[in-house]
């Protein structure tokens, strides 16, 4: 009876050996293609990762990889010693949460209102203006944002004087209290038409006769969208959310450096600029790399985790 099992099993693998060989070779040009993707991945994504061993040396530039003095995790706790990580790693959580959440929030809605537009040229217009921020570098973006908050010809100022809002006008670059939403603010404004894109095209792939059959039962617009359009784009909703949990921690610097000033410091500086100001600026390249390993563990465990939550409780994951 056993012979008999493993000779049953024996088969089942070859047969599903057999199969993988055939994908293969139907699609052999396909992975071809692939070929020179998975390299530049490995190339440019994962074998940069042995510089992650600098983290656990005294670096010194010049030296040998033999020739670094080992110091296994002092350079971890002296990153979790410093009192300024903590109000770093609180900025980069706050601005983080917020821009995930406005980053959700408009791109939906704009999505949804824009399909609703009957008027094709009204809609290509208000589509192609909406793109035009993302292809605008952050230097050029801060320096408009910047511009329209000054107190001085400041469009912002001059709007809420005009409307007898404000009695003077508001210095908001130098309001720390201010800058999260600044950059919020200035985030949606530069992304949320790119972002749309791709809920647009979810949206075109929902059948019309969803919509007719809806439109018969007597649903109006806005029960629609409740009903088909958003389920409809509830897949695609997940998925990119999942995805950018995992950038939770890692959001760059680029929108903090050029935002931000010695004002509003204690508000603006993130992980990334911490790794800068206070590792490779001072040529402590194994603290900041120690910074870096930080950022990227906590990503890969904020992914796993809300992927493992989201495939338990909405049966959809990324893996």
């Amino acid at each position: 009876m056993k012979a008999i099992t493993e000779e049953r099993r024996f088969r089942t693998r070859k047969h599903k050996n057999s199969q993988k060989w055939k994908v293969f070779k139907n699609q052999k040009y396909l992975y071809m293609m692939s070929f020179p993707f998975v390299i530049w991945v490995f190339v440019f994504q994962y074998l940069p990762l042995w510089g992650w061993t600098m983290a656990f040396q005294n670096y010194r530039p010049g030296k040998g990889f033999f020739d670094q003095k080992w110091v296994g995790f002092d350079h971890f706790q002296a990153l979790f010693q410093d009192e300024h990580f903590y109000l770093v790693l609180r900025n980069t959580l706050a601005m983080s949460l917020m821009g995930l959440v406005a980053g959700f929030v408009f791109p939906v809605l704009f999505a949804v209102v824009l399909n609703e537009v009957r008027v094709q040229f009204l809609k290509r217009f208000v589509q192609t203006v909406s793109y035009l921020p993302h292809f605008v570098s952050w230097v050029v973006a801060a320096g408009i944002v910047i511009k329209m908050m000054s107190t001085d010809g400041g469009a912002i100022n001059d709007l809420l004087l005009g409307l007898n809002l404000i009695d003077q006008p508001i210095q908001f670059m130098a309001k720390g209290q201010l800058f999260w939403g600044i950059v919020t603010g200035a985030d949606v404004w530069k992304e949320t038409g790119w972002n749309a894109i791709i809920y647009l095209a979810a949206i075109s792939g929902i059948g019309p006769e969803l919509y007719k059959a809806a439109r018969v039962d007597g649903a109006s617009r806005l029960r629609q969208i409740w009903h088909i359009t958003l389920p409809g784009i509830r897949p695609t909703i997940i998925v990119l959310f999942i995805m950018s949990i995992g950038h939770l921690v890692g959001i760059g610097f680029e929108k903090q450096f050029l935002l931000g000033n010695h004002l509003v410091s204690d508000y603006s500086e993130v992980l990334d600029l911490y790794a800068l100001n206070y590792g490779l600026s001072m040529g402590r390249y194994s603290f900041g790399t120690a910074i870096s390993i930080f950022n990227s563990v906590i990503s890969v465990i904020l992914l796993f985790v809300v992927n493992g939550l989201f495939k338990k409780f909405a049966n959809e994951s990324i893996m």
